[in-house]
């Protein structure tokens, strides 16, 4: 049998027509296929290949690593040097608050360590989140994200959640001494690209300071210089209470981290103790891997060039079918008219060698998320295959 009839018949499927391209090889912001076809890589492994495919830095830092050791113990238990150091390299990244490291295998692994976090440290029940979010598939996380569509089918979810819409600024009112915690992404990334009113987002910070409410920001996919700035929430002038950490933070490899103030973070080790557990969480291999991306990313001045390419985008990304554009740094949704047109578009971009696809809860907006090490010149080729696929369809 050849692989696709393997994929298909034995890999747990999640749509009924998946891409179907089988890669060879990754590398820089290129994708190959068995053929050898070369396609840009528009999509980044949503977000996780901020610094491009197989960067020489992080592979060496992976072998080195796997010569060491790989999984000794279940986290937690013995002194690991890279969950240490890479913990205290996110530390001194961040504002002082968020200091102490709880590291996951995913993003939607760190939804649910910071919700029950939120719970313990509060006492309280209610969770408020909002509508077109999204932080995970897990039951927990499925409960919070924003669209019935995906809840339905697996109801009874966790009960005391309450959705509000983003920018609305009357949710501040939903927020009171029964609510755990606010969870919301500093940039909506599945809704098409939706950034945070800032008056607004800084209204919700005083709320829930006023009533002793947790608030978590979500920066799965905004974190790591996705924005223009190394965390989004740097530019509302706004620190959260807990930030919830994925994608690029493994540089490649699985990981996640809801990070908080220690003495926040210390109410999971009593009462009961062992509140949280993870048995690969922070596992060496990832951890020396995001540590390497990490440095790449901030040794090679990528978010320098970022304002400039998101300006780019802008010119280049014209066309009668384009009814928006929505960019949020070198992010940016497409849209347009429906979702069948943005399907056209998305097949004739992969037929001309270039990988994108739709946002979740907005499927007639196609996907623009390149490595941040996209060149200029590559970035307006990428512009310009989209636009003649316009032409085509």
């Amino acid at each position: 049998m050849h692989n696709r009839q393997l994929f298909l018949q034995h890999v747990g499927q999640t749509s009924p027509e998946p891409m179907g391209i089988e890669i060879r090889k990754a590398e820089g912001i290129y994708q190959y296929d068995t053929n050898g076809k070369q396609y840009i890589d528009l999509i980044s492994g949503f977000s996780v290949c901020n610094i491009g495919h197989s960067h020489p830095k992080v592979i060496d830092a992976i072998n080195r690593q796997i010569s060491d050791y790989m999984h000794v113990i279940v986290y937690g238990e013995f002194i690991e040097a890279p969950q240490v150091q890479y913990a205290k390299m996110l530390a001194d990244l961040l504002p002082g608050n968020l200091n102490c490291v709880y590291y996951t295998n995913s993003g939607a692994e760190a939804t649910e360590g910071a919700m029950k976090l939120a719970k313990r440290f509060t006492g309280r029940p209610n969770i408020v989140a909002f509508n077109k979010s999204y932080h995970g598939s897990t039951q927990g996380a499925l409960s919070i994200i924003g669209d019935e569509y995906f809840r339905s089918a697996f109801r009874p979810l966790l009960p005391g959640i309450i959705h509000a819409e983003y920018n609305d600024e009357a949710m501040a009112g939903l927020i009171d001494h029964s609510t755990a915690c606010v969870i919301m992404e500093t940039v909506q990334a599945e809704a098409g690209i939706i950034k945070p009113d800032i008056e607004w987002i800084k209204k919700i910070r005083e709320k829930c300071t006023q009533t002793g409410t947790l608030l978590i920001f979500d920066e799965i996919q905004a974190g790591f210089g996705r924005t223009g700035t190394l965390w989004a929430f740097e530019q509302y002038q706004v620190v959260p209470d807990i930030l919830l950490l994925g994608k690029a933070l493994g540089g490649g490899m699985p990981i996640g981290a809801f990070i908080a103030d220690k003495k926040i973070m210390d109410t999971l080790m009593a009462a009961p103790v062992l509140g949280h557990m993870s048995t690969f969480g922070g596992h060496p291999v990832s951890c020396v891997a995001g540590k390497a991306a990490l440095e790449v990313l901030l040794y090679g001045k990528f978010m320098d060039e970022i304002a400039e390419k998101e300006i780019i985008i802008k010119e280049k990304l014209k066309h009668s079918r384009i009814k928006k554009l929505h960019t949020a740094g070198l992010w940016a949704a497409v849209y347009f008219d429906s979702f069948e047109t943005n399907k056209k578009v998305i097949h004739a971009c992969i037929e001309n060698g270039l990988i994108t696809d739709w946002f979740l809860f907005r499927s007639e907006a196609l996907r623009f998320a390149p490595p941040l090490t996209i060149s200029k010149e590559e970035l307006i080729r990428a512009c310009e295959i989209i636009i003649s696929c316009c032409d085509k369809i």
